[in-house]
């Protein structure tokens, strides 16, 4: 392959590359978004158990007795598992297939879900979040990488932003059965029904769709391109003529082996840059967009939510209300980035989205700061920097799910040559999912010392920032088959 690549520029198709319209026109469309559906319920699994801590952390408190650095562990504990998860996931996906992996992440979605409404203690709470963790860091990175790997370059994108929609709607249905929940329970620490207090079946919901997903994954096929890393070329070639049709299919096979390396399997040494013994500058940039996405505090917003807003003043319904708000609007945003994604591009979206929002993380920072203590001691905004802050944070998490949240994946799934595809997510997953940990952890003791303003503060801080690197070391993907991408 020689085809080179600057930013915006335009993708020639490469020698030896299967015609991206011809494939197009021959694929089994309904059979590629049937499978990819199937694929994104992890995302729907990664969504919900992300948001479900947002309505327990009362719970978890008074069940446990935890101070605020003690709730942060218990929150942040699962970010734990997602790290070991994602980066693990690629090296084992390379040996033992990316359906493997996927069936493997619901089996620990079932235990954790089950396990976390049981818990008596925080030791044992956080055994089963890091549990969901390992699920969660596996499906962030293989979910992507399956869809990019089934998926024709026309609309790869899409279907790949198909997962974060899947991420918001889990998120969405979080929010939505924890206020359900607290609701018909009075609060989130009061019985609910069989005797268990409301917090630990909002844990417990999540084994319905982690069941559905358990079940859907038997009846997809293998990613073409493990089958082909592999050595079972007669398995890849009946997936690719059921995916893209018989002639197609040829071809493609053809393109999927010009890509790998003859000599070996692929492997995490393979990010080194054989020339300089380096890593390879395409795994620091993916490294770098992993990063940013968590920079933000995105998931502060997802985590604490319902504190947050209580720390200013809302009762636990309204907060955990304004929370299913947030959801929906989510959900709109990212149907806006899947509608846009393979029509402008993806760096486009995450330049737009970085100003959007260090704009509003600047404007939420400036409107805590004005937060007074009322007469119990509890901060509160007036009506009119209330509904500011409000509005700043919805738009915010618009900007964000309009662009980073669904695009950084895309692009993981899609920027790596094949070769090192799976090592490459992992090395970047492990990134973000270390940089989320970080975050969250960080986030009770940046509320007592710095308050809601300063840490706002820092989090627009690093979105201007973000502005700078997607403008500088991010190349356009949109169009181009995988067997293109250069490293």
């Amino acid at each position: 392959m020689n085809t080179t690549v600057s930013s915006g520029a335009a993708i020639d198709a490469a020698p030896g590359v299967a015609d991206s319209e011809s494939l197009h026109a021959e694929t089994n469309h309904g059979l590629v978004i049937a499978i990819s559906g199937v694929a994104t319920i992890g995302g729907f699994l990664f969504g919900f158990d992300s948001g479900v801590i947002n309505g327990t952390v009362e719970g978890l408190q008074t069940a446990f007795n935890s101070d605020s650095a003690g709730t942060g562990f218990n929150v942040a504990s699962m970010l734990l598992g997602c790290a070991i998860g994602a980066f693990f996931a690629g090296t084992l996906a390379d040996k033992y297939g990316r359906k493997t992996l996927l069936i493997a992440s619901a089996l620990m979605f079932i235990v954790s879900a089950w396990g976390s409404g049981v818990a008596t203690g925080s030791l044992e709470f956080v055994f089963y979040r890091i549990l969901g963790g390992l699920a969660v860091g596996a499906a962030s990175v293989m979910t992507p990488a399956y869809i990019a790997e089934v998926a024709p370059a026309a609309y790869r994108g899409r279907l790949a932003t198909v997962q974060q929609v899947a991420i918001i709607s889990g998120l969405t249905a979080a929010f939505l059965s924890n206020y359900a929940i607290a609701k018909f329970a009075g609060a989130s620490t009061t019985e609910f029904w069989m005797g268990f207090e409301a917090w630990r079946w909002m844990f417990w919901i999540e084994l319905l769709p982690a069941a559905v997903f358990l079940i859907g994954l038997y009846f997809i096929p293998e990613s073409p391109r493990f089958l082909v890393a592999s050595g079972r070329g007669d398995s890849a070639r009946s997936v690719l003529q059921r995916l893209f049709g018989e002639r197609a299919a040829a071809d493609k096979e053809k393109d999927i082996r010009a890509s790998l390396a003859d000599d070996h399997r692929p492997s995490l040494s393979d990010l080194k840059d054989t020339k300089t013994g380096k890593l390879r500058s395409i795994v620091w940039v993916g490294i770098g967009l992993a990063v940013f996405q968590q920079l933000v505090g995105i998931n502060v917003v997802f985590y604490y939510g319902a504190v947050l807003w209580q720390s200013v003043g809302f009762t636990e319904s309204d907060a955990l209300l304004i929370n299913v708000v947030s959801g929906a609007v989510s959900v709109a945003a990212v149907i806006t980035a899947l509608i846009l994604v393979d029509k402008i591009g993806r760096k486009p979206l995450l330049w737009v989205g970085s100003i959007g929002m260090a704009v509003t993380l600047a404007i939420m920072a400036v409107s805590f700061s004005q937060a007074t203590l009322d007469e119990s001691g509890s901060l509160s905004l007036s009506d009119s920097v209330g509904t500011i802050a409000l509005l700043a944070a919805n738009a915010y998490v618009v900007f964000f799910n309009a662009s980073w949240g669904p695009v950084m994946w895309v692009m993981l799934g899609e920027m790596f040559p094949n070769q090192i595809r799976g090592s490459g997510l992992a090395v970047s997953g492990l990134a973000q999912w270390l940089a989320n940990f970080g975050i969250t952890l960080s986030f009770p003791v940046l509320l007592v010392s710095i308050q809601l303003s300063g840490s706002y503060g820092i989090y627009a801080i690093c979105a201007f920032i973000s502005i700078f690197f997607v403008g500088k070391y991010v190349r356009e993907t949109k169009g181009r088959e995988l067997e293109q991408m250069q490293g």
